[in-house]
């Protein structure tokens, strides 16, 4: 009898459920990723909560298996305006992971009222965190953000200022109408591009510091050192970024049912999206490894002084097309695309299949762990796949702390 009502538990998982906040709770229990089932005392605080209870309900705020999406903006940001990672886009990473997070408590905050009925074992409404707590770790974690972003430079801070203002309209009156997925992609691009733009400034002023300090030779012609990069601005990133953008609209489409569930529509065109930007990013990846790198441009493979490009995109014959096809870069891109579209698919068809609330959450589960693999092949897709690979090494971090806190 034990095993049948096993069974029948397992199999009712994968069902509706009913309706009302009774069986939101329990629906939240089945699917794992509301924490642990619901209990009756977790409406009021609980006298006998010690400090690991507590830092358990901070990580459940800030839905810190969540955070690993985050770096790879910046990495991403850094190759395409052809940068290597240095300390504008350690800043840029620092000021984004804090602005995250305070979108994360200010999330909660706003929610507060609603979380009491449809997920009342949330740190909130369960009485773990106080409403005043959580709105002062959004104000905090702003203030910080926009600091770290202040010491990239004077563009970075504006780029900064807007996503931190984007943040804060989602969660507090955004998210509640038909701008906020747009505002949530928009938040994703502004972040993708404030790596871009910290690191170019960082460089730039690397550059200027060299420069000044070289010696000058009377009578040399070449006393003018030649960047190390290629003249590239922040908006470079931008093809980069609205793919990240797209991803981002199509996961917060699918999150707006993840409490009620009944979408069928809703996952099967993110699905369709899904596909498109996987293929935009091979086929993209491929076309900028058939011309090859710019006249100038630095890195590995560029042309030295003297030399001169004899072979045009047109003039590749067969043989070139198939060894560029097949480089260890191409390699990368293909294994990274692979692994976003695997992430991301398979969640989201079963959504489609069966839109309940348990596998709508799942599917919003599956889409921000693809964001890693999407960062990681639009890094490799720019010519930086080192931090392709950099970006990759965050996700099984990233899944094991998904089994202990969700990241929806």
């Amino acid at each position: 009898m034990r095993w049948r009502l096993r069974a029948l538990s397992v199999l009712g998982a994968g069902l509706r459920m009913p309706s009302g906040a009774r069986g939101r709770a329990l629906q939240d229990g089945l699917s794992g990723t509301g924490g642990t089932a619901p209990a009756p005392d977790r409406h009021r605080p609980s006298p006998g909560r010690g400090r690991g209870d507590t830092v358990r309900a901070w990580t459940e705020l800030f839905r810190v298996s969540a955070l690993f999406s985050v770096p790879g903006d910046a990495l991403a940001g850094a190759a395409a305006v052809g940068r290597s990672p240095g300390r504008g886009t350690a800043l840029a990473i620092g000021a984004s992971l804090c602005l995250y997070e305070a979108g994360m408590a200010l999330n909660d905050w706003a929610d507060r009222e609603e979380d009491a009925v449809d997920r009342p074992h949330r740190p909130i409404p369960s009485g773990r965190i106080s409403p005043p707590a959580a709105l002062g770790a959004a104000g905090v974690l702003t203030a910080a953000g926009l600091a770290l972003a202040a010491r990239a430079g004077r563009p970075a801070l504006a780029v900064a200022t807007g996503l931190a203002a984007t943040v804060w309209a989602y969660d507090l009156h955004l998210k509640h109408t038909k701008a906020g997925p747009a505002a949530m992609a928009a938040a994703r691009t502004l972040d993708l591009l404030l790596g871009a733009t910290a690191s170019v400034a960082a460089g730039a002023r690397g550059g200027a510091a060299a420069r000044g300090s070289a010696p000058v030779v009377p009578g040399a012609a070449d006393n003018v050192a030649a960047p190390a990069h290629p003249a590239r601005g922040p908006l470079t990133a931008l093809p980069a970024a609205l793919v990240l953008g797209a991803h981002t609209y199509g996961v917060t489409a699918v999150s707006r049912h993840e409490a009620q569930g009944g979408s069928t529509a809703v996952p099967l065109a993110v699905l369709a999206t899904t596909a498109g930007l996987g293929a935009a990013v091979l086929t993209a990846g491929r076309a900028a490894r058939t011309r090859g790198p710019e006249p100038g441009a630095g890195g590995v493979g560029a042309m030295g002084p003297g030399e001169h490009r004899t072979t045009r995109p047109h003039q590749l014959t067969p043989t070139d097309l198939l060894l560029t096809t097949f480089t260890p870069a191409d390699l990368l891109l293909t294994a990274f695309t692979g692994a976003y579209l695997r992430t991301a698919g398979p969640p989201l068809l079963h959504a489609a299949l069966n839109p309940s609330p348990p596998l709508t959450q799942r599917a919003v589960g599956g889409g921000i762990r693809a964001m890693i693999p999407l960062q990681a092949a639009l890094a490799t897709r720019a010519g930086a796949p080192g931090s392709g690979l950099a970006v990759m090494a965050l996700v099984p971090l990233a899944r094991s702390l998904a089994r202990k806190v969700s990241p929806t």
